[in-house]
């Protein structure tokens, strides 16, 4: 695919995305800017939620990784399912009833103010690093087919990228991205699908299955050695219960506790309304991903077929270059017409991409201003104006943090960034789960900074009982005397480099790993506390 055309393709996304953010935007104030006015329909607010939950990373690592993990994947996705089925019959019922802008808010009702702040912290590492990811991805590709080509530099690509998003989501806020994420997922949509059928042609099945030659492409993909889903070896990184659970608990965290995902739920008219908006997602994230697992085999079926290599990445082999590679390198066309499966690609890239990218400043900026500054509470004596100003200048602020975590990424460059990002949430996110536990099941009341040191150890702990699966791997071959600190802490705690649970590997369930020491840590606290006031 041409620069030209690849710079047509974003010309026309951005053009729309700034026509819906100048008519949502005009009249947009602080009620609209955070909750949209509460009158989100709740359909729109579910196909947004599509493109905001399945990013960049999914578009392009998901497909990707097939051809080592299979369809396990699926595994974690019925994870998903039924967290979304928490989500809205247990999360969205105390939301709605508190009446809540910020769901922190409630740790600090309910908890105190100290827990709202550490839930908001957790939260705004989480997605600032998750965002700063999931963008990297995308600025990673336009720099090798667009501005690469013409002369630019990567941050100079990040800073137009970065200032276009900026400039449709200032001023509206959730009311542009309840709209604009909306048509995203659309594009994210088509785009899957345009791909798979001009991988289907490209290979020949739909040519032969016409013909009464062969399977159906669908058969043919079930056939696949690659298609197989559960995995039951209690050992294994990907054993269906790890994966399910752990699915369901991130899908927990990273949606119902996570307010970039929350706050346009919480634009809708009702909780009915909220709560058919967040079935249906769980739904339809199924359906698409499935179609995301699909074309991973056809995509590693086309390389064998064409006998083409996997793209390099710092001298490995990158499975997220794949999908790219035969997108934008003129591999595929769709009956004869060339230029619409890239053009289709870099729509449902974009789509998925930004669609996490711009809701991210809205939603940190309703975190900072709520959480921290209070200025939601009426009792401030801001007027509007002065709280507009602030809120842009925590707007903008917050483009400048996700530039330089993109800059972070891009020299910290990985092969592969699905199992980074969701790697990286089972240690932001545990402590967010284990507050909102503790909130709602227990009648406990920690209180005091120690609930901080808890939420920090925790995901330091987690991560040290990770590093024993593989202490024998990343030792094997180094000089003791030239490891890091970190290393050289880890060799002094296991120096026979032999992992700690034998055969046993920890997946995603270090999520609930980790908020289980928190709540452990709380429940002590609040233990002590009892013992003391008596």
């Amino acid at each position: 695919m041409s620069p030209t055309l690849i710079l047509i393709a974003l010309a026309l996304y951005f053009f729309m995305l700034l026509a819906v953010g100048y008519v949502t935007g005009r009249k947009a104030n602080e009620d609209g800017y955070f909750v949209g006015n509460k009158q989100s329909l709740w359909w729109m607010v579910a196909l947004g939620m599509l493109s905001d939950s399945m990013s960049g990373v999914s578009f392009i690592s998901v497909p990707g990784a097939v051809n080592v993990a299979h369809w396990s994947y699926m595994q974690v996705v019925f994870g998903y399912v039924a967290g979304y089925l928490v989500i809205a019959y247990v999360l969205l019922p105390l939301y709605y009833k508190e009446n809540l802008t910020s769901i922190y808010t409630y740790l600090g009702t309910r908890l105190g103010v100290e827990h709202q702040r550490v839930g908001a912290s957790f939260f705004v590492l989480s997605r600032l690093l998750g965002s700063a990811a999931r963008l990297f991805l995308t600025v990673a590709i336009l720099q090798t087919y667009l501005f690469g080509p013409m002369g630019v530099p990567f941050f100079i690509s990040v800073i137009v990228i970065i200032l276009l998003i900026l400039a449709y989501t200032m001023k509206g806020g959730i009311k542009t991205l309840v709209v604009t994420d909306a048509l995203q997922s659309v594009f994210l949509i088509g785009g899957v699908l345009i791909c798979v059928v001009a991988l289907a042609d490209g290979l020949e099945w739909i040519s032969f299955w016409q013909k009464g030659v062969g399977e159906s492409p669908w058969n043919r993909i079930m056939l696949s050695e690659m298609s197989d889903v559960f995995v039951w070896d209690a050992n294994s990184k990907v054993n269906f219960w790890k994966q399910f659970l752990g699915g369901a608990a991130m899908c927990i965290a990273m949606t119902g506790l996570d307010q970039n995902m929350m706050q346009k739920n919480l634009s809708c008219k009702s909780l009915g309304d909220a709560q058919k908006n967040m079935v249906t997602t769980g739904i339809v994230v199924l359906i698409v991903n499935v179609f995301f697992l699909s074309l991973g085999v056809m995509m590693h079926a086309y390389l064998s077929k064409y006998h083409l290599e996997i793209p390099m990445l710092n001298g490995k082999p990158s499975t997220d270059g794949i999908f790219p590679m035969l997108a934008l390198g003129g591999n595929l066309s769709l009956f004869g017409v060339s230029w619409l499966v890239p053009f289709a690609f870099m729509l449902g890239l974009s789509a998925a991409t930004f669609s996490s990218a711009d809701s991210v400043l809205t939603t940190l900026t309703t975190s900072v201003y709520h959480d921290f500054l209070g200025l939601g509470d009426a009792k401030v004596g801001y007027d509007e104006k002065r709280k507009k100003r602030v809120r842009q200048m925590l707007h903008f602020g917050f483009a400048v943090a996700l530039f330089f975590c993109i800059l972070l990424f891009y020299w910290l460059n990985e092969s592969s960034l699905i199992d980074t990002v969701l790697m990286v949430a089972t240690y932001t996110y545990g402590p967010l789960v284990a507050l909102f536990a503790v909130g709602i099941y227990t009648r406990w009341f920690p209180r005091g900074w120690s609930v901080v040191v808890w939420c920090v150890l925790a995901p330091l702990v987690t991560y040290f009982l990770k590093l024993s699966d593989a202490a024998g791997v990343w030792m094997e071959g180094k000089d003791i005397a030239k490891l890091n600190l970190l290393e050289k802490f880890w060799y002094s705690m296991n120096p026979s480099g032999r992992p700690w649970f034998g055969d046993y590997v920890i997946g995603y369930e270090s999520l609930i790993l980790n908020a289980a020491i928190v709540v452990l840590g709380l429940g002590a606290i609040h233990g002590v506390q009892r013992r003391r006031a008596k």
